[in-house]
């Protein structure tokens, strides 16, 4: 799944679908420390219910673009 996060917004959501099919994502944490993919995938993890050890950043964990596997 690709994504495009957006650090440091007002609250963790789904912003929309882009024509590519990337997930953009508001991230209500900010991009430092890892704070913003902990936080996005904390947020995945519910979104998909499943364990936050299912899902990994595979590539773009210091990027805005992030390519993340999700796995049961």
């Amino acid at each position: 799944m690709r994504i495009k996060a957006r650090p440091n917004a007002a609250k963790t959501e789904i912003q929309a679908i882009m024509e590519d099919e990337t997930v953009k994502i508001n991230i209500a944490a900010k991009p430092e420390k890892n704070k913003a993919n902990v936080a996005l995938i904390k947020f995945l993890a519910k979104e998909f219910n499943v364990e936050k050890s299912n899902i990994n950043i595979i590539s773009g964990a210091g990027e805005r673009v992030k390519l993340v596997k999700i796995t049961k």
